[in-house]
C-alpha cells in the first residue's frame, strides 16, 4: 500500500494548510477552492480512510478501473465523482452511468455523444473542456484554436452543463516553470466567457506539486494525489 491510511488525515491537513498559504498570496478564500483527491490506482479502502478524513470528491481516470472499485464506493452517497482521463468513445455510456462529473471533454464528437448517453440515462452531465496548452504528444486536450467552437457546441445541446476549463502542463521540477500555462487557461476562460456569455466558473489546475501557483493564477479546483496518498506503486 502506497501509504499507512493513518497518515492521510495528517496528509489533508498539510494540504490545506498549503492552500491557505496559497490563497492568503492571491486574495482568496481557502473555501474557494475543490480538492479533488486522485484516488485513480488506490484501493476501496485507502478511498474510505480519505472519506472519512473529510474529501468528498474523487478522480479516476479509467472506467474499467473504477468499475471494479464502484460497488464499494456508491454508498458514499455525498460524494462526487470525477472522470479525469482520456475518454474513449466506446465507453461513453458506461462513464455517464459511473461517474457524476466528466472533466476530460476535447472535442466535439465526444460532447454529442456524452449528450445522447446523458439523454438515455435520464442525467444532466456536468463536465469540464481540457484544452491542450503544450506541444506534448502524451497531452490530451482540444486545441487553442478550437476551444470557442467546441464551447459553443457544448452549450446547444440540453444534457450538458459546462462548468468550465481544465489543463495539465508540462512537469517542471520549478512550479514557476507551470505559472505562464496557468495564466494562459484562466486568460483563454475570461476570453471565451465574454466572447459566448458562458459562465464556466471552474479553472481545474494545479497538482501535488505545483497547485499553489495555480491557485495564485486564479484555480478552483487543484487534482492531489500524491500528497495525498503518497506514491503510486509502479505499474
Amino acid at each position: 500500500m502506497a501509504t499507512q491510511t493513518s497518515s492521510i488525515a495528517q496528509n489533508l491537513e498539510r494540504v490545506r494548510e498549503r492552500i491557505a498559504r496559497a490563497c492568503e498570496q492571491a486574495g482568496c478564500s481557502p473555501d474557494e477552492i475543490t480538492i479533488v483527491a486522485v484516488s485513480k490506482t488506490f484501493p476501496p479502502d485507502l478511498i474510505r480512510t480519505a472519506h472519512d478524513a473529510g474529501l468528498r470528491h474523487f478522480g479516476e481516470n479509467r472506467v474499467q478501473e473504477f468499475e471494479t472499485k464502484h460497488a464499494q464506493v456508491k454508498g458514499f452517497v455525498d460524494s462526487i465523482w470525477h472522470f479525469i482521463g482520456h475518454l474513449q468513445s466506446n465507453k461513453v455510456h458506461r462513464a455517464v452511468y459511473l461517474f457524476d462529473r466528466i472533466d476530460s471533454v476535447d472535442s466535439v464528437h465526444l460532447a454529442e455523444k456524452l449528450d445522447s448517453a446523458a439523454l438515455a440515462a435520464d442525467k444532466r452531465m456536468p463536465l469540464l473542456v481540457e484544452v491542450r496548452l503544450s506541444r506534448e504528444s502524451t497531452k490530451s486536450g482540444v486545441a487553442v484554436e478550437e476551444l470557442p467552437a467546441l464551447v459553443a457546441a457544448v452549450k446547444r445541446w440540453p444534457c450538458l452543463e459546462l462548468r468550465g476549463l481544465m489543463t495539465i502542463p508540462p512537469y517542471f521540477d520549478d512550479p514557476e516553470d507551470a505559472r505562464p500555462y496557468f495564466r494562459k487557461l484562466r486568460e483563454l476562460r475570461d476570453d471565451v466567457r465574454q466572447q459566448l456569455s458562458a459562465s464556466l466558473p471552474v479553472l481545474s489546475m494545479g497538482m501535488s506539486h505545483d497547485f499553489e501557483v495555480a491557485i495564485e493564477e486564479g484555480a478552483t479546483e487543484i487534482r492531489v494525489g500524491t500528497a495525498l496518498f503518497g506514491e503510486r506503486s509502479k505499474r
